[in-house]
């Protein structure tokens, strides 16, 4: 795994709204005395989430303090998982899977699509709307190629549909996720094969 640093632009501080903060309060409520250390995670995900999608160093420290850790033991969290981003992305982040399956059917022409429609990559558009990280599997490898955008997924991608998705997305238009090629889940792409009759036994299947 890369190196992963703190951005050099940081915010001068960081605390929870009201509403995070009593939320905060209760997750840490959840586990036995001493071992309160263990709702940093979720912590770190609202927080992350509170400051427009990346993690800031203040909300590390302020999380660390919250939880009485130790500062240092806090940033190794932050940085050793990706789920959090430790520089500012766009309002909607495109994760692109580029692990073998993705690879194998398209991924490299959904990177060049990023690079014409956003810029280079793990860069802020000029217009704050969108940026993009190249990424390993993200699990939906039987809807190859596919992308992570915030929480959605938007998968059966080729150059064409991605692309719409992200002038859909800029525009502020709705766009349905999942697969973008009219399949439905992950059945074969002709269609299904299989139970396709209500009564099985008429089509000699099983009981």
């Amino acid at each position: 795994m890369s190196v992963r640093r703190l951005d050099p632009n940081q915010p001068e501080s960081f605390a929870f709204t009201a509403e995070n903060l009593e939320w905060a309060k209760k997750q840490i409520a959840k586990y036995p005395e001493g071992k309160q250390a263990s709702a940093i995670i979720p912590l770190f995900w609202r927080a992350q989430e509170q400051h427009g999608g990346w993690l800031p160093e203040p909300a590390i420290r302020y999380v660390a303090e919250m939880l009485g850790m130790n500062y240092i033991r806090a940033l190794e969290v932050a940085t050793f998982y990706t789920m959090f981003r430790l520089s500012p992305v766009g309002e909607h982040f495109v994760q692109l899977c580029g692990t073998t399956p993705c690879w194998l059917r398209g991924a490299d022409e959904l990177k060049e699509v990023c690079r014409r429609e956003i810029g280079p990559e793990g860069v802020v558009s000029e217009d704050g709307k969108m940026s993009w990280l190249e990424v390993e599997c993200l699990g939906a490898c039987v809807n190859a190629p596919m992308v992570q955008i915030n929480n959605d997924y938007y998968e059966d991608l080729d150059t064409a549909s991605f692309e719409k998705v992200l002038k859909d997305l800029r525009a502020g238009k709705e766009v349905k996720p999942g697969p973008q090629n009219g399949r439905i889940s992950s059945e074969p792409l002709g269609g299904p094969t299989s139970l396709t009759s209500a009564n099985q036994s008429e089509t000699g299947g099983g009981n």
